[in-house]
């Protein structure tokens, strides 16, 4: 990206921050957070990647219309009001006065309308929510209409969706930009500014306090409520050993690790000067298969692996203290409101010779599955061995293949076939947020050369998330959400491999003034 020097005088007065230069060493650390985070950012776009570094950034530098607090109720945020007709087809939405971009101008129900529809053509929720919509009409600079072709029982989730995807509000100028290519502005209305001159991927971000920005008026809750800024600048600092990262802590060169490795949590519960954060939302590990090439273009065999694989074993090697880790059967996570483990009996046990049964019975001739290893993200980077030794205990033949992070994102969206390029299978771990019901989770579309990375192709799949999105009766909507768990069971787009609740660590002077939602933000954060 291109940084205008005239840009960058402009923020920097507009938000009256005395440059770094400029300061005092004192009075920059006093207001400065240091913090290394899960990974580093190389690209600013939160709809064209759902990555949760990109997310996290998401929810820097821009607002959302509603939002979902610590009880996974949903809260009005960019929105002043809102009303829906009695035939559910039409929602009225009014934004708060005086909410302006980064730039000072104001935010306007077009600018909302122009965000939504390029959210839309790439998010799971966001695209059922397109098939259902008629049209978008804004009434005047502040109030517009969601109006339906059917009833779409999730809009409010969909506009409040929490985590992946999320419907982020962006300039029109900006929210123009073809939903399949990067978008070159980061100009927002959220409680920080990203300063474009001192973003060095490899080295660290930067974000400003935006002065101008309106927190709403009660506490916040989850990520929602008043987004009360307590902070100068936020620096995410690269720094990939994660030794080097606890050494960095405790002599205080950097305030905070958004999340820690597990095995390393005892040097931190021994320091004086520092302490654990513990999520309360659960992360969900997920084994995901390539629909595209054999061995799992293969029903039965997708359905031998569920048989093969054993949750206990990845959370113990993984996370290792049992205080961090659950076994969970639940598609969409245990805790959450559509909790269930329909047709879940027997399976994720280790049943080798069930597993071996089946893929004798489809015909396995021993074709390699080529499993994608992540080394350089504790929480993932030990969990492909015990995949394959799982695995072959039933009979497959596994071939691990070692990479960095940033290589597998990149390689999983190639379709072609292992020996050019490909893969069959990867471990990844989604946040409990991500995974509440049919709509938001990503993996379980099946739409073919539609879907996410995998593309899963099963019509009765879209019919039933069809279902749940058209749904507005609770009763209704666990049950179709039970008969998705029961199908997954039987066409394997996915497969639950346990929950674990993400660690992080801060020095002591460090503190929040609400309970950590599950998505790192850094409103509400003091440095004493």
């Amino acid at each position: 990206m291109h940084v205008r020097k005239h840009l960058r005088r402009a923020v920097i007065a507009m938000l009256g921050v005395t440059p770094l230069l400029s300061m005092s060493p004192g009075a920059a650390q006093e207001k400065t957070l240091r913090v290394v985070m899960h990974s580093d950012l190389r690209m600013l776009d939160p709809v064209l990647s759902s990555t949760y570094i990109v997310r996290n950034h998401g929810y820097m530098v821009y607002d959302t219309l509603f939002a979902m607090d610590e009880a996974f109720e949903i809260r009005p945020q960019m929105v002043e009001s809102w009303r829906t007709s009695e035939d559910t087809l039409v929602t009225t939405i009014t934004l708060r006065e005086g909410l302006t971009w980064h730039d000072g101008t104001m935010v306007t129900s077009e600018d909302c309308i122009a965000s939504l529809k390029r959210w839309s053509a790439r998010d799971p929720i966001g695209q059922k929510l397109a098939n259902s919509l008629r049209e978008y009409r804004a009434i005047d600079e502040r109030t517009f209409e969601i109006v339906l072709r059917e009833p779409f029982g999730a809009l409010l989730e969909a506009l409040a969706k929490p985590s992946g995807t999320v419907p982020f509000m962006m300039p029109r100028r900006v929210a123009e930009t073809d939903p399949f290519q990067q978008i070159g502005d980061p100009t927002g209305s959220g409680p920080f500014v990203l300063d474009e001159a001192e973003w060095r991927p490899g080295d660290k971000v930067v974000y400003l306090k935006n002065r101008h920005y309106k927190p709403r008026a009660e506490p916040a809750s989850g990520l929602a409520g008043g987004k009360v800024v307590n902070l100068d600048r936020v620096e995410w600092i690269s720094m990939p050993n994660v030794q080097t990262q606890v050494s960095a802590l405790l002599v205080g060169e950097i305030d905070m690790i958004e999340s820690m490795s597990h095995d390393l949590l005892p040097q931190i519960e021994r320091a004086s000067s520092v302490k654990l954060i513990a999520s309360a939302a659960s992360m969900q590990y997920i084994f995901r298969m390539n629909w595209l090439q054999p061995p799992f273009n293969n029903k039965k065999i997708r359905q031998a692996v569920f048989m093969a694989l054993s949750q206990e074993d990845y959370l113990q090697v993984a996370i290792g203290n049992r205080r961090y880790w659950r076994t969970c059967k639940a598609l969409f996570a245990c805790g959450a409101p559509l909790e269930s483990e329909a047709g879940m009996h027997g399976l994720l046990e280790g049943d080798s010779l069930k597993a071996g049964e089946l893929l004798r019975e489809a015909g396995y001739d021993v074709t390699p599955v080529v499993l994608l290893q992540p080394v350089d993200v504790g929480i993932l980077a030990s969990l492909a061995p015990v995949a394959k030794a799982q695995l072959e205990r039933a009979g497959f033949k596994v071939d691990v293949q070692a990479m960095d992070w940033q290589t597998l994102i990149g390689r999983i969206s190639n379709k072609g076939p292992p020996s050019r390029g490909g893969w069959n299978a990867y471990i990844t771990t989604f946040s409990q947020m991500d995974v509440l019901n049919p709509l938001t989770s990503a993996y379980l579309m099946a739409s073919c050369e539609k879907a996410y990375m995998g593309w899963p192709c099963d019509a009765e799949m879209e019919t039933l998330r069809g279902n749940f999105a058209r749904a507005t009766d609770a009763n209704n909507r666990h049950k179709i959400a039970e008969e998705i768990q029961i199908l997954n069971t039987k066409i394997g787009v996915e497969i639950p491999l346990g929950e674990f609740f993400p660690v992080g660590a801060v020095r002591n002077n460090i503190v929040r003034a609400f309970p950590s939602p599950p998505v790192t933000v850094f409103w509400g954060i003091e440095k004493k």
